[in-house]
C-alpha cells in the first residue's frame, strides 16, 4: 500500500490553515493540522476534515450536464462550451449586453483559478448586471477602505498578536476563524492576548462563543451599533484622547458631527448603559495598543456604512491605526491590490430601484427585480459561479421565482442545489484537493505576513476540468465571437496564462522578490514577519492623506437620528454562524451536520413567556418579506427583544441533488429577510435587525 503525506492548506474559510493530508493508494485517509505553518501553527477546525467529503461526495458532478424534459443529461465539454457561449451571445445580440447577469458566490475568493481567470472571462460579457456575495457580507467594510485609504481591499486588520485591548462588534471569530481578518487559531491568540494582560470586550445582541470567553460582553439592540460607535468617538474627543496622525484631515468636521452623540443618547438607543460607554471610550483611548474590529453584524444592517466608517475613525483618532498592536496593513508576497481596481461608487445604478454600483457590482438585493421587471435592460440570462443565492440572499423565494423565468442559465458549480436546479447547463469544476492553490486574497487580510504555495494533493482525472480551465475556455469562446483587435489579442493571451505562471510573476515583482520555485522548497510556508507600519506612503490616495470627513457618511447621520425604536410585540431578527458550517455549501457533509440540531430560532425566555410560547414549540416567524415555520429554543444568550436564525439552511426543495443536506431540517432565514430593507449609502441588504413577529403555529 502506497502512503504519502502531502502538505496543503484548507481553503474552505478565511483562516487558510495549513494541513497534512495522508493519501493511501489514491484516497485520502487522514487530515490534520500542520505545525510547520507559520500562520496557523497546527490549528484546524472541523471544516478541514470535510475536504475529504468534498472529494468523495457521490452527489458531486464530474462532467457537464444539461437540463432536458427527461431530466439531466451528460454532455461533453466542447459541446457544453458551444451551447453556453452560443446562447449567451444570442441573447445579448437580441436584447443588449445587460440582458445577461452574473452572480459570483463566496467560494470564488477561496479558489486561485477563479481569482486568476474568472474576472477576465466576465469582462468579455460587458454587462453591468454583475452581482456577488460582497453585497450581502463585507461591502461596507470595503467601502470604508475605499473612502479612507483609497482602495477597496486596503483593509486594516487588528494586530491581534500584539494588541492589549480588543473591542469587537458583530464579530464571532471563534466560529468564523476570523473574517476580513485572517487569524487561524483565534482561540489560542485570544488566550495569548489575555495572558499578557490584555482585555477583550464584545458588543453583540447574542452572547456568542466569542462573547462567552471575553472579559466583558454587552448586549446591543440590532441596528444601533453606529450610535454606540459615534458615542465612543464623542467621548474620546471630549476626554482629550484624540491624537490623529499628521496626514489625517477632517477631524474638526467629525468632531462637530459627533457632538450630539453623547453616551446618554446612545445608551437610550442601544441598551448599553451610558457609563459603560464612557468607560470603554476611556479605556480604548488610553490603552497603549488598542484595536476596534467589526464584521458581519455591523456590515449587514441598515447603517453598515456608518458603522464601518466609525470603526476606522475610532482607530485613526486614537493613534491606533498603523501601529503595532493597533490596526495595520498586511504586506503580502503577491500584492492583490495591483490586480484589482481601487473601486468606485455610483458610476451607474440599478435599472429598477436606482441603487448604486460599487466596484462594478450592483447590490444583490436588486437581482430578483432586475429579472422580473419588464423593460429594456431586463436580465434574461444568468451566469452563476459557485453560489447559491436562493438561500444566501434576501427574499430568496422571490429570487427562486425569478430564476424560473429566465430564457437561459448556466452555472459553474459541482452541485445541483437550490439555485443551480434552475440552470440549463451546469459545468462542474474539480474539487479543492485536485487543484494547486495560493491564497491571493487572504494573505492580504492576514494578521501576520506569510506565504505558501500548495501543489494539488490528488491528480485530476482526465475528463475533469479545473475552474480556471472552464473560465479560460468560456472566455476564449466569447472573445472569438468579437472582431479582431489589440484588446482581443491581449485577452486571449491573458486567458491562456496558467495560475502557476500568474502567481510566479506576482511573487517575483512582489516586495520580497520570491518565486514559485522558492516557495515550493518550503511546502509548509514561509514566515515573512509581523505586520509593519506603512503609512502614509502605502495610501492609494494621490495626496497620501486620509480624509475623515466623508460627506456621504456625514450626510447619512440624520437617518440614524430618526431610527424608530420598534412597535409593541415586534422583535428584531439577527443571523448566526457555526464552526461546523459555511453558508449553505457545507451542509452535504455528514460529518459536519451530525450532532445537535442547529436550525432553531433562538429566543430569550422572557420573550417566550410574553407570547405564551414554550421551548421546543413550532412557531411562525413573519416579516414584510414572508413567513417561515421553525422550532423555537429558549436561550439566555439572546438579548430580550432579539431572535436569531442561522444562515444557509432551507434545503430539501424539489429538484435538488443533495442527499445529506436535504435531510437537514430548518428554513431559510432569507425567506424572511427583505430585499427592500437596505443601507441606502452602500446599497447593501440589511440581514440583521429585521423586524419580525413570532407566533404559535
Amino acid at each position: 500500500m502506497a502512503t504519502t503525506v502531502r502538505r496543503t492548506s484548507c481553503n474552505l474559510c478565511e483562516a487558510i490553515c495549513g494541513v497534512l493530508v495522508t493519501v493511501e493508494d489514491g484516497r485520502v485517509t487522514d487530515i490534520r493540522g500542520d505545525e510547520s505553518d507559520p500562520l496557523s501553527r497546527g490549528h484546524i477546525c472541523p471544516k478541514a476534515v470535510a475536504l475529504r467529503d468534498l472529494q468523495e461526495d457521490p452527489d458531486r458532478l464530474t462532467t457537464p450536464v444539461r437540463r432536458t424534459p427527461d431530466g439531466w443529461q451528460e454532455l461533453g465539454w466542447e459541446a457544453a462550451y458551444e451551447l453556453v457561449v452560443g446562447r449567451l451571445t444570442e441573447i445579448q445580440r437580441e436584447h443588449g449586453r445587460d440582458s445577461v447577469g452574473v452572480y459570483l458566490g463566496n467560494p470564488n475568493v477561496h479558489s486561485l483559478g477563479a481569482l486568476t481567470h474568472l474576472p477576465t472571462m466576465i469582462r468579455q460579457l460587458r454587462t453591468r448586471n454583475r452581482f456577488s456575495a460582497t453585497s450581502i457580507d463585507q461591502l461596507p467594510h470595503m467601502l470604508a477602505s475605499y473612502l479612507l485609504y483609497g482602495h477597496q481591499l486596503m483593509v486594516a486588520v487588528p494586530d491581534i498578536d500584539r494588541t492589549s485591548y480588543l473591542l469587537m462588534l458583530g464579530a464571532n471569530p471563534l466560529a468564523s476563524n476570523g473574517s476580513m481578518m485572517t487569524a487561524p487559531g483565534f482561540g489560542r491568540r485570544l488566550k495569548e492576548l489575555r495572558k499578557r494582560g490584555g482585555k477583550v470586550v464584545v458588543i453583540d445582541p447574542r452572547r456568542t462563543e466569542t462573547a462567552a470567553v471575553a472579559d466583558e460582553h454587552y448586549f446591543v439592540r440590532p441596528g444601533t451599533d453606529a450610535a454606540f460607535l459615534l458615542a465612543l468617538i464623542h467621548q474620546v474627543i471630549e476626554d482629550g484622547h484624540a491624537r490623529p496622525a499628521s496626514y489625517v484631515d477632517g477631524f474638526e468636521a467629525v468632531e462637530a458631527a459627533v457632538e450630539p452623540w453623547t453616551p446618554e443618547r446612545a445608551g437610550g438607543m442601544t441598551g448599553i448603559d451610558a457609563e459603560v460607554i464612557r468607560r470603554i471610550a476611556r479605556e480604548f483611548g488610553t490603552a497603549d495598543r488598542a484595536a476596534c474590529y467589526g464584521r458581519v453584524g455591523v456590515s449587514t444592517q441598515q447603517f453598515g456604512a456608518i458603522c464601518q466608517w466609525a470603526i476606522q475613525v475610532l482607530n485613526i483618532i486614537t493613534g491606533n491605526l498603523d501601529r503595532p498592536g493597533g490596526t495595520m496593513f498586511p504586506r503580502p508576497a503577491v500584492n492583490a491590490l495591483l490586480g484589482l481596481g481601487r473601486g468606485h461608487l455610483g458610476l451607474w445604478r440599478s435599472r429598477v430601484r436606482g441603487l448604486p454600483e460599487f466596484g462594478g457590482e450592483l447590490p444583490v438585493s436588486t437581482m430578483a427585480e432586475e429579472i422580473l421587471t419588464p423593460g429594456d435592460g431586463r436580465i434574461r440570462a444568468m451566469v452563476t459561479v459557485a453560489g447559491n443565492p436562493v438561500l444566501s440572499t434576501p427574499n430568496g423565494r422571490r429570487l427562486d421565482e425569478a430564476f424560473g423565468t429566465l430564457d437561459f442559465m448556466v452555472a459553474v458549480d459541482p452541485y445541483i442545489n437550490e439555485t443551480t436546479r434552475h440552470a440549463d447547463v451546469i459545468l462542474p469544476p474539480a474539487p479543492p484537493l485536485e487543484r494547486d492553490h495560493y491564497d491571493v486574497i487572504f494573505h492580504q487580510l492576514a494578521v501576520r505576513n506569510t506565504s505558501r504555495w500548495n501543489d494539488a494533493v490528488l491528480p485530476k482525472p482526465p475528463q475533469a476540468r479545473h475552474d480556471w480551465e472552464i473560465f479560460r475556455d468560456l472566455g476564449l469562446g466569447l472573445v472569438r465571437r468579437t472582431p479582431m483587435s489589440r484588446r482581443k489579442v491581449e485577452m486571449m493571451a491573458r486567458l491562456r496564462l496558467s495560475p502557476r505562471r500568474i502567481v510566479d510573476l506576482g511573487l517575483r515583482i512582489g516586495p520580497y522578490r520570491l518565486s514559485l520555485r522558492k516557495l515550493r522548497r518550503s511546502p509548509g510556508g514561509v514566515d515573512l514577519g509581523p505586520l509593519q507600519p506603512a503609512l502614509p506612503r502605502a495610501l492609494h490616495h494621490k495626496t497620501k492623506r486620509i480624509d475623515l470627513a466623508q460627506r456621504m457618511i456625514l450626510d447619512d447621520l440624520p437617518r440614524l437620528e430618526a431610527l424608530a425604536t420598534g412597535s409593541d410585540g415586534e422583535l428584531l431578527l439577527i443571523g448566526r454562524r457555526h464552526l461546523r458550517s459555511n453558508n449553505s455549501w457545507m451542509h452535504n457533509s455528514a460529518r459536519l451536520v451530525k450532532g445537535k440540531p442547529r436550525h432553531q430560532l433562538l429566543m430569550n425566555p422572557e420573550d417566550l413567556a410574553k407570547r405564551d410560547l414554550a421551548d421546543g414549540q413550532l412557531v411562525t416567524v413573519t416579516s414584510a418579506a414572508g413567513s417561515v415555520t421553525v422550532e423555537v429554543a429558549a436561550s439566555n444568550d439572546m438579548m430580550p427583544g432579539v431572535v436569531s436564525l442561522p444562515h444557509g439552511f432551507g434545503h430539501g426543495r424539489p429538484g435538488t441533488h443533495l442527499s445529506v443536506a436535504n435531510q437537514v431540517p430548518g428554513p431559510s432565514a432569507n425567506d424572511v429577510t427583505d430585499a427592500d430593507f437596505t443601507d441606502p449609502v452602500a446599497g447593501t441588504a440589511a440581514l440583521n435587525g429585521v423586524p419580525v413577529t413570532v407566533t404559535a403555529c
